[in-house]
């Protein structure tokens, strides 16, 4: 039986997908040769940041384009953060029921601990692994694995949700069961190729993963 859920941040809990691609978009405003549009932004998001900026710049340097994000980032943060559908409910009902949690993003500490507290998400995590802790970011499971040691956890008794190709190719590098969200920007067709053993459209159709059925929750 499954007893802990590790969850990608961006685009699984949290829908900060307006407030990454304005970031993108005024970071880039007049910086490179090529116009970036939403469309191009979207298939790279899930890599760590200064990966992202280094590709659609061509730069090895983005400390200005960086400083640009994240200025932004910051300003427009909580106007535009928000969970996703029964995220809250859900991570409650688990909790209680005594799965353990935990969190692994390639985004940095200072915004991954914003983005959970401005949606109270905290008191239901007991693992936040972000960019910071790792040398090698998804999908590297260097991460998965550093959350399964904090949990006491076993791959075996784990799941990873997220909504990028690098969650689930994270996921099975760790030998963990990979949960892809079809509300990801990229589309169910596009994280099916990557064949994940779940697929949920609705964030409570994890309670049958943990054997929780409806007349219990």
């Amino acid at each position: 039986m499954k007893h802990t859920v590790l969850f990608d941040l961006d685009g699984t809990i949290l829908d900060t997908n307006e407030l990454i691609i304005q970031s993108f978009l005024h970071a880039l405003e007049g910086k490179t040769p090529e116009l970036f549009t939403r469309e191009s932004i979207i298939p790279h998001m899930g890599r760590p940041l200064i990966e992202q900026l280094q590709f659609f710049s061509g730069l090895d340097e983005v400390t200005d384009l960086l400083t640009l994000y994240r200025s932004y980032n910051l300003k427009h943060h909580d106007e535009l953060v928000k969970p996703f559908p029964y995220v809250k409910e859900v991570l409650a009902k688990l909790h209680a029921y005594g799965v353990k949690i935990g969190v692994v993003t390639s985004k940095i500490r200072l915004t991954t601990m914003l983005g959970l507290e401005l949606c109270e998400l905290l008191p239901y995590i007991q693992s936040i692994v972000t960019v910071d802790d790792v040398t090698n970011a998804k999908p590297d499971p260097e991460g998965i694995r550093k959350a399964l040691h904090e949990l006491g956890s076993t791959a075996e008794e784990a799941v990873m949700v997220g909504d990028s190709h690098y969650d689930i190719e994270a996921a099975k590098a760790a030998g963990v069961e990979a949960v892809a969200v079809n509300w990801s920007l990229k589309g169910q067709a596009y994280l099916e190729q990557y064949h994940p053993e779940h697929m949920i459209a609705d964030m409570r159709e994890l309670y049958m993963i943990f054997g929780i059925t409806e007349e219990s929750v």
